[in-house]
């Protein structure tokens, strides 16, 4: 059977993820896929490229960087997470990212963005990560804060809004057996989308989009009606939050970062004998 990992985003919440995957390299747990949405599909990289420490390393040195994600680079650039900053710098010289291990990995690695046009979701497999970096720069592109991503053909933002936990999609493409990483604690629900009038307008030639938006909070939470479901059918292993941790998207405070980092950490190793007997 093969083996899925399926990681919610959530922009600086989603360094919890990075935790997780951290304690899954060093304990050698290896699946045979990645579906990553926003901050997950950013931190779900480093994971197939084996690069342990990754994340929260640059999160840590570049996090109050203006050019990192901030107003000042909306307003400089259009984006609220500078291009040129995170996703050539930042991997290329910075803290280079390790391409031909991801590449020779053999994990099937999809950024899942939304179809800015259709309103539905695509899930895109990246095989280079060099070459595929737009896709996982749509996947991160939060609406209203940053500039629709025009890459293969397609107008792209957020995955997020189309698809924000693609458990079904990773059962959808043949990978029976699934660990679910969360970024909310447990009884977490969304609730209304607030700024649908702002979306409403700024989309006004997208109606797909618009529409995907505003039915993000009941899509969101029948995809955790599912993920609970098949957890209590032993069907899926979920691996969230223990505890809330107060952490904005724009999360300037790096003790709060570090945080939600290190939460993630200690709730994989207290369940990695779990996380070990589901995968092997």
């Amino acid at each position: 059977m093969r083996v899925g990992l399926v990681l919610e985003g959530g922009a600086k919440r989603g360094i919890y993820t990075a935790g997780v995957l951290d304690v899954m390299l060093e304990h050698n747990l290896l699946a045979d896929g990645v579906f990553g949405v926003s901050a997950g599909a950013i931190h779900g990289c480093s994971y197939v490229s084996k690069q342990i420490g990754r994340s929260i390393r640059y999160n840590m040195k570049y996090g109050n960087d203006y050019r990192f994600m901030s107003f000042k680079s909306l307003f400089l650039t259009g984006n609220m997470v500078d291009t040129e900053f995170c996703y050539h710098d930042l991997p290329e010289k910075l803290d280079p990212y390790d391409n031909d291990v991801f590449m020779k990995s053999g994990i099937e690695f999809y950024a899942v963005c939304s179809n800015v046009e259709s309103g539905k979701p695509e899930y895109i497999k990246c095989k280079d990560m060099f070459a595929d970096i737009d896709y996982i720069r749509a996947s991160a592109s939060m609406p209203l804060v940053s500039q629709i991503v025009e890459v293969g053909g397609k107008k792209l933002l957020d995955g997020g809004i189309a698809d924000s936990i693609p458990l079904k999609a990773a059962e959808n493409h043949g990978f029976e057996k699934n660990i679910v990483v969360l970024t909310r604690p447990q009884g977490y629900r969304k609730k209304k989308a607030s700024l649908r009038w702002l979306i409403a307008w700024i989309y006004r030639k997208y109606p797909n989009f618009v529409k995907a938006f505003i039915e993000r909070p009941e899509m969101y939470n029948a995809e955790l009606d599912y993920i609970e479901k098949q957890e209590k059918a032993g069907k899926i292993l979920v691996i969230r939050p223990s505890r809330l941790v107060k952490i904005s998207k724009m999360e300037q405070n790096l003790d709060i970062v570090r945080e939600m980092y290190d939460l993630g950490r200690s709730d994989a190793l207290k369940m990695i004998d779990k996380i070990e007997k589901y995968m092997k």
